[in-house]
């Protein structure tokens, strides 16, 4: 079972031909916030893949550079890379150490990553991650069934409702996205 990180949300919503990733800035450690504004979400490859994270900020970093190099090994193929990531992230004995989750999405697949093996592609196209996860999943479900709202606006307006829900996301949001 993935454990519960209480430290971030990330949503990815995937809508015709735009794929779009945000999180929110917070930093907590235990119940103070510590920071408003952190970067929690990477262009990578290029900038043809969006990496968010969620978990110990000193561990997140450690598995983008590692999934970053996966990425250069396997020439951009994220779905290859995310594999290999998450075989090394469960089978090597310090990284087995490592508490975060991933959500990365390309062009063509949105996937999280977990330390326990696990892959993920959504049949949606929906992700989210953190402790804010579900609210901000619920939400984005919830609007892309409305008329004229893109990627980005639906990103925006959940990643909103999930800072005024859960107490280690703020609405310091940051957006990026990819036109497919």
């Amino acid at each position: 079972m993935t454990p519960l990180i209480r430290s971030t949300t990330v949503l990815s919503v995937r809508l015709g031909r735009e794929v779009a990733m945000g999180c929110d800035g917070q930093v907590t450690m235990g119940t103070t916030v510590m920071k408003s504004n952190a970067r929690k979400l990477r262009r990578m490859s290029n900038e043809r893949v969006l990496a968010g994270f969620a978990g110990s900020t000193a561990d997140a970093l450690a598995l983008f550079d590692k999934f970053e190099a996966k990425l250069s090994e396997y020439r951009g193929n994220l779905s290859r890379a995310a594999v290999e990531l998450a075989k090394d992230w469960r089978t090597d004995r310090v990284l087995r150490r490592l508490e975060a989750l991933l959500a990365v999405a390309d062009q063509t697949s949105s996937l999280l990553i977990s330390g326990t093996g696990d892959v993920i592609e959504p049949e949606d196209g929906i992700l989210a991650i953190g402790s804010g996860g579900p609210y901000a999943l619920a939400a984005a479900r919830a609007l892309v069934g409305q008329p004229g709202l893109d990627a980005e606006t639906i990103v925006r307006r959940a990643m909103v409702i999930a800072a005024g829900i859960d107490i280690y996301t703020n609405d310091t949001i940051l957006i990026e996205s990819l036109k497919l």
